[in-house]
């Protein structure tokens, strides 16, 4: 089985040099990409169920990887959702599938964006990056179904990093198109 070619790049180069750059004596204390979720949140699903079977495939082809539905926590009378009612999917990629996804991300998607100036450096405490598209249409594999409805998603790229420093090296060694400015 061949590696992804980000997976690849990252045992072979980047992690040598990440190791260097951070300052790290082991070369275990390297952060790393740990898995990749996308998340799509479907407010039409409280009046048609339908919809999320739709939502589902472009996901799974988006991914490469079949989704799971998530459903309501709890009821909440104003927005007419029930507890346990389906309101989008997840999926999480891991591993090989984890990596292209990546790759396709970072290299075909990002600069297909209009007017693209380059995503804002935002990471949490722990080294995760959170990044949302407005429209899953801005990648290839959501292009060739039925584009009635447009939805956007929520991506999460899990680090092992301890903190946003380390998780940026780490995303910037893969060039990620972060912004100069960042506004």
């Amino acid at each position: 089985m061949a590696k992804a070619r980000f997976d690849e790049k990252y045992h072979t180069t980047l992690r040598f040099e990440l190791q260097k750059k951070l300052g790290l004596k082991n070369i275990m204390e390297v952060p790393k990409v740990s898995k990749i979720v996308l998340n799509v949140g479907v407010k039409e699903a409280v009046t048609d169920s339908r919809i999320l079977q739709h939502v589902s495939k472009v996901i799974a082809a988006i991914a490469g990887q079949a989704p799971v539905i998530t459903k309501a926590k709890k009821s909440i009378a104003g927005f007419k959702i029930r507890e346990g009612m389906p309101l989008g999917v997840t999926v999480t990629l891991r591993r090989k599938v984890m990596y292209e996804f990546l790759d396709r991300l970072i290299n075909v998607t990002l600069p297909n964006v209009r007017d693209f100036r380059g995503v804002k450096v935002s990471f949490d405490r722990q080294g995760n990056y959170n990044l949302g598209i407005k429209e899953w249409s801005v990648f290839p594999e959501a292009s060739s179904g039925s584009l009635d409805k447009v939805h956007g998603m929520n991506i999460t790229i899990c680090t092992t990093a301890v903190n946003g420093e380390q998780a940026h090296a780490l995303l910037e060694g893969f060039n990620m198109p972060f912004r100069k400015d960042n506004k």
